[in-house]
């Protein structure tokens, strides 16, 4: 036996304690090893489009963008929107706007009765041989000019969102692509969102990465900024994706305590004596 050595008659009930320490170090192991290839796979992966979310309870008032930039592509995108809404529990109202906003349905409608609007966001099916279909003329095509004033539908969202609605959520659905001459009213109308606590919600419809990052800073990093859904029904990647965080705190803490384990858990060993 070496010079350290302790003689101990019941040496070899110590096994299973070494079996226990190293099934803890091989699982410690597997761990730090599945979130570097989850930090990996998350990292190269786009993230998409959630479902909305509103705070339980809350009175949601949609804002839809149809003004002139809103494309074929983006009119799929706002049907499968609303069609994802109209089969929800909750109650909405819906304010659409362009250069101006109008009030289709008020506050507390249940959301069943978006579905009508739903049809005027999707493609019919092809009838004639050679003439690809076209949307249905909704009922602000003639209504609405070319423009786009967002400040109009926000401003006018927050003008109900005060009279008598309780926990009101602001569901604003749109390019974000904005007039430059609207933008500073725009400012005035975001701030006074912020100074109401008035939650606000943003499904995009394709947004630039720079008119996404104007209302990223204008309402606050609280804010989510989701992507509307594409016409197949598949999810689209958002323009950014979150750095995943929680994998590199929780890799940092296994880290560390396989390194504490390590330190002040050095190995036991023993062998026959002569």
């Amino acid at each position: 036996m070496s010079a350290t050595g302790i003689p101990l008659t019941d040496a070899p009930r110590l096994k299973r304690y070494v079996h226990r320490t190293l099934a803890v170090e091989v699982a410690s192991l597997a761990t730090a090893v599945a979130l570097v290839i989850a930090f990996a796979l998350a990292s190269r992966r786009p993230e998409v489009a959630a479902p909305i979310s509103l705070p339980h309870g809350a009175n949601a008032i949609v804002v839809l963008d149809l003004s002139a930039s809103i494309s074929s592509d983006t009119y799929s995108r706002i049907g499968d929107t609303l069609a994802h809404l109209a089969d929800s529990r909750d109650r909405y109202a819906l304010i659409a706007f362009s250069d101006q906003a109008y009030e289709a349905l008020p506050p507390g409608t249940p959301a069943a009765d978006l579905t009508p609007f739903v049809r005027y966001f999707v493609l019919p099916p092809q009838k004639t041989p050679g003439f690809q279909p076209t949307f249905p003329t909704n009922p602000w095509t003639g209504t609405f000019t070319a423009g786009t004033n967002i400040s109009a539908g926000m401003a006018l969202a927050r003008q109900v969102a005060l009279t008598n609605v309780k926990r009101p959520t602001v569901i604003l659905i749109s390019d974000l692509d904005d007039d430059p001459g609207d933008i500073p009213r725009l400012v005035a109308v975001l701030a006074a969102y912020r100074a109401n606590n008035i939650p606000v919600r943003i499904v995009g419809l394709n947004p630039t990465p720079a008119d996404q990052t104007l209302f990223q800073r204008l309402l606050g990093p609280s804010t989510p900024i989701v992507q509307a859904a594409l016409p197949n029904g598949a999810p689209a990647p958002r323009t950014s994706s979150p750095f995943p965080w929680q994998l590199i705190a929780i890799g940092l803490a296994v880290a560390v305590l396989l390194a504490a384990h390590q330190e002040w858990g050095p190995a036991l060993t023993w062998r026959r004596s002569g």
